[in-house]
């Protein structure tokens, strides 16, 4: 792919699995990046480390909950790094894992919040200073169950759901202005997510064995991917690790 000098781009959720992944490719890429999650030790230790291999990083503990926190940390992002390119909407979390007749409603709201509704909040903190600018990359993480239900899972499948959505209205609404906009379902890899899940015993993902689960390297390169021109015929379309089709391009059989 070509490099990405000169750009800049916030990654969410970027303290591990995923998220941390991305935001180490795009630094190698040669970006700017604005690392955001809750545990900000967390993710201040990844900026540090990033910074340490000759790359430019800042870190901010926020959570996608916070829309004024969102927007603050999008300033911060544009006024410390020069602009902001590229966003990697990867927060997320997997919990309440319940069949509904025994769920908690108020952690199936939270999860909706998060997965969701904090992905609205980091869309629409950025997109207006994209437009402005004259275009940039959104790749929203998505999931298979955002298009198959799992039993109790029904939150999360709801959130990602919605998420989908989302991700073709953005397409509906910039199409022509500039806006590189993705859904991404990076597959069932190897994260602490996956611990959570293992242990819950609750539906097939559950008894994937963990030597069955895909790097999260592999992902990342398919994600990476998406932020390069290349990838232009792709725009607007939910992306999946899972497609045959896709898997070449990125170099994987």
């Amino acid at each position: 792919m070509s490099s990405l000098k000169g750009k800049v781009a916030l990654v969410t959720g970027a303290s591990r699995g995923l998220g941390e992944g991305a935001a180490r490719a795009l630094s190698a890429q040669g970006a700017a990046v604005m690392l955001l999650a809750r545990d900000g030790a967390a993710v201040g230790t990844v900026a540090r480390s990033i910074v340490a291999a000759g790359g430019h990083a800042e870190a901010l503990a926020c959570d996608v909950a916070d829309y004024a926190a969102i927007e603050d940390a999008v300033q911060m992002a544009r006024k410390r790094l020069g602009g902001l390119d590229i966003l990697v909407n990867n927060a997320g979390i997997i919990e309440p894992i319940s069949e509904l007749a025994t769920s908690d409603p108020a952690a199936w709201a939270n999860n909706v919040q998060i997965n969701l509704v904090g992905a609205y909040h980091v869309v629409r903190a950025v997109l207006g200073g994209m437009l402005k600018g004259g275009g940039g990359t959104i790749v929203n993480v998505s999931s298979g169950a955002a298009h198959r239900p799992l039993e109790g899972w029904s939150a999360y499948c709801a959130g990602k759901a919605g998420l989908a959505m989302l991700t073709n209205a953005i397409a509906l609404e910039t199409s022509g202005r500039g806006i590189r906009v993705f859904g991404f379902s990076p597959g069932t890899i190897d994260t602490d997510m996956q611990v959570k899940i293992r242990a819950s015993g609750m539906n097939r993902i559950s008894r994937i064995p963990r030597g069955e689960l895909s790097p999260v390297e592999h992902a990342v390169r398919g994600l990476l991917y998406l932020c390069d021109s290349a990838s232009d015929d792709l725009i607007g379309q939910d992306v999946s690790m899972r497609d045959e089709a896709f898997r070449p391009r990125i170099g994987l059989t």
